[in-house]
């Protein structure tokens, strides 16, 4: 289940759509080419296809990769379609998506900068 590798220390989305018939050298190929990132890092990197209904995650566990892929019966994930980029998600922006929620939830309070009484 995607929600078991929460304990990376960093989640990244592919935004826009990805071809999900790549397996795991292909998405760790996009990973290093694209996005100029580790794939070999303890860090969940998650995909999304045209239908917006099916997701892969790629997570390297220290010895190999683990590739999870995971269909919706019902519904769609809110994926930001914005362009070629990859996007740093924070755990609570990983939740949301998770649970059919869009990860920029204006209403939502905002994390403030380091602050000081004096």
């Amino acid at each position: 289940m995607l929600s078991d590798f929460t304990g990376a220390e960093k989640v990244y989305i592919a935004c826009g759509y990805t071809d999900l018939r790549k397996g795991i050298d292909g998405l760790a190929t996009l990973v290093q080419s694209q996005f100029q990132l580790d794939p070999f890092t303890n860090t969940l990197f998650l995909f999304c296809g045209r239908r917006k209904d099916r997701i892969k995650a790629l997570y390297w566990e220290g010895n190999g990769f683990v590739l999870l892929y995971k269909r919706l019966e019902n519904g769609s994930f809110q994926w930001p379609r914005n362009g070629e980029e990859v996007r740093k998600l924070t755990a609570q922006q990983y939740r949301w998506l998770m649970e059919g929620l869009q990860i920029d939830q204006p209403k939502a309070h905002k994390t403030l900068p380091k602050m000081s009484m004096i």
